[in-house]
């Protein structure tokens, strides 16, 4: 059977569109926002009007209802611009999938609309000061009173922690269960006892807010339930499985545009009497970047392809994380190199896509946690 990896006339038109955004609204002003560490909420709004915002969030509920291949194109041209107002896009949808996971009729009307019906932000609150990749680890305690729950607890690391309306938390009945006793939650920022702790000052993508989300005592109704007791740990795996393929969009961005800059500069920077784009050295690196980028482009695709179809992957997820991430890294170091000197100030973007792309190997799933998976799965011989 054929593999056809064209596109189709919407998905062009979705790309244009977005590739036109970002030249005209977010490369302009990348650099102050990332030196002011401001977020870029009138860019977000923009795109929330263009129809660049929670793409996957379905008819069902006044979204688009686009692809998850949709939505890593997207993302692709947005994180060409800037990895941080990317990291704030794809945030919203990251709060939204446990809900479209495993959320009732009613969690995804009320909050999903409101994603579509105004320009606000949502958040996923998983990661804790001492359980960021070990996320049986937590902390964050949850107890049953009466007909509702009481949540306790510290979340770090909360992309758009600071700006949202609601947010999607997980806490456990009891540490000592593990996976077993993680729930999820949906909570509104507005819920007396939930506060915006400190916002972190970050190396890179530095635009997107990143803050602690604390819980004191916040009691929720029991309708707040996504799910049943106890398979938050699951929800949280699944939602990593289907926002990973997005992590190696935002990749392709990084790459894309280290590419683009090197070649650019390497064609008018002389050494020698004559263009460092004729040495060999920089030449090879402009073909690895080259490759990078392709080889990424295949996992993502793979990747956000087997979502669409119904076919979950935790592997091919991993696979697309672990190496787009590593790639990007690559990219832009190597990017800083071929500037020389001029890389390593902020008068040219490349040192920027440096700090911006080490965020990638860090993120929903370091690179070694995603070999571990990767390496379970070849040991169970599932791969």
């Amino acid at each position: 059977m054929p593999i056809d990896h064209s596109f189709t006339e919407e998905q062009i038109a979705l790309v244009h569109t977005a590739r036109d955004f970002t030249r005209k609204e977010i490369i302009p002003v990348a650099g102050k926002l990332d030196e002011a560490g401001t977020f870029p909420k009138e860019i977000l709004h923009k795109a929330w009007q263009l129809g660049l915002m929670n793409l996957e969030v379905p008819e069902a509920y006044g979204g688009l209802g686009l692809s998850c291949l949709d939505h890593c194109l997207v993302l692709e041209e947005v994180s060409f611009g800037c990895a941080g107002v990317n990291t704030s896009m794809a945030a919203n949808m990251l709060g939204a999938m446990p809900l479209l996971i495993a959320g009732t009729e009613e969690q995804k009307r009320h909050y999903l609309g409101r994603l579509v019906d105004e320009p606000i932000f949502a958040a996923y609150c998983c990661s804790e000061p001492d359980a960021g990749s070990d996320v049986a680890g937590m902390s964050t305690k949850v107890v049953r009173d009466g007909d509702d729950y009481v949540i306790t607890g510290q979340k770090r690391w909360i992309t758009n922690g600071g700006v949202a309306s609601w947010y999607t938390v997980f806490a456990t009945f009891d540490r000592g269960l593990k996976h077993r006793g993680i729930t999820c939650f949906v909570v509104d920022a507005d819920r007396p006892g939930v506060k915006v702790g400190r916002k972190e000052d970050k190396m890179g993508q530095r635009c997107s807010n990143t803050s602690d989300v604390i819980f004191d005592e916040v009691r929720v109704p029991k309708s707040a339930l996504v799910g049943a007791e106890g398979e938050g740990f699951k929800i949280a795996m699944k939602t990593f499985d289907r926002s990973r393929p997005w992590i190696a969009g935002g990749a392709l961005g990084i790459i894309r545009r280290s590419l683009e800059e090197s070649r650019d500069y390497a064609l008018v920077r002389k050494t020698f009497g004559v263009p460092i784009a004729q040495h060999q050295a920089i030449q090879f690196m402009l073909a690895e970047m080259a490759i990078s980028y392709e080889a990424t482009r295949l996992l993502c695709q793979k990747a956000a392809w087997l979502v669409d179809q119904g076919k979950l992957d935790s592997v091919v997820s991993a696979y697309a994380k672990a190496y787009g991430a590593d790639a990007a890294m690559r990219a832009a170091t190597d990017a800083v190199q071929i500037f020389g000197g001029y890389g390593y100030t902020k008068e040219y973007p490349v040192e920027k896509l440096m700090r911006d792309a080490k965020l990638l190997q860090i993120y929903e799933g370091t690179s070694q946690i995603q070999r571990v998976v990767i390496a379970k799965n070849i040991l169970a011989g599932k791969s």
